[in-house]
């Protein structure tokens, strides 16, 4: 990149971090977002982006995505969806009920019970697998597991690149690998490198947002803080809004 300030080129951007089951926090964010459009008055649809992680932890993954799946149909925004680890996650189980136990020690028994499938006793994970992935597959609805199968990896607008997880290093934007862009931490977070645009993204929890020259990082841990964070950019206007549970 060059030294002059990062720009979407005009457009209207909102970015939103990880939810993680919190509709409770969720609705209250798409509330400030949807006044902040009605005073900006933008000449074309605000694009709003979910970095990803829209499942487990939290109590609500069924309402989460079903509140997104509302906005899309709804027209006010362009919604643009990506994958995160944990969707990423879930898709495997439901593939192979044998990533089950791994899937259920990262705090996927809340998504289950957001469908209504009781979740396996402790230590009879590996045991309940077979059940649990028939019942998941049976419950959840149609539109839920297309949601899921078309979720994107990333999205660019202007000088930013929105990503769940980050970038790797070294790597022309072009070249990134999609595991990298959905799982990626500690090599993109510790990097000072010039990336080609600026990474906006989720995954890794904060207390606050991060705000760097190579990065934007608004994953505030709302399954722990309360906290849930967007971004709004326009042209080189950078802003924070959040909301609480």
């Amino acid at each position: 990149m060059t030294g002059a300030p990062p720009t979407t080129g005009g457009r209207l951007v909102y970015a939103v971090g990880d939810i993680h089951g919190h509709l409770d926090a969720l609705q209250p964010l798409i509330g400030k977002l949807t006044d902040d459009q009605a005073r900006s008055r933008p000449a074309e649809r605000p694009l709003l982006v979910f970095l990803g992680d829209y499942v487990d932890r939290g109590p609500d993954s069924r309402g989460v995505i079903e509140a997104i799946l509302a906005l899309e149909a709804g027209g006010a925004f362009e919604v643009v969806a990506l994958k995160g680890n944990h969707e990423d996650a879930l898709l495997r189980f439901l593939a192979d009920p044998g990533f089950g136990p791994n899937w259920l020690m990262n705090w996927g028994e809340t998504t289950l019970r957001s469908y209504g499938v009781r979740p396996p006793a402790l230590g009879a994970e590996a045991a309940e697998t077979a059940r649990v992935q028939a019942q998941l597959l049976a419950a959840l609805p149609q539109t839920h597991r297309v949601f899921l199968d078309r979720l994107a990896v990333s999205v660019s607008v202007g000088d930013y690149l929105f990503v769940h997880a980050g970038v790797r290093p070294g790597v022309a934007l072009a070249s990134q690998d999609d595991q990298d862009l959905i799982w990626i931490r500690y090599e993109f977070l510790e990097s000072d490198a010039d990336f080609g645009k600026v990474v906006v993204h989720g995954h890794t929890p904060a207390d606050r947002p991060v705000v760097r020259a190579n990065r934007i990082g608004i994953d505030t841990g709302v399954y722990y803080s309360g906290v849930l964070t967007a971004v709004r950019l326009k042209g080189t206007d950078q802003r924070i809004i959040q909301a609480r549970a």
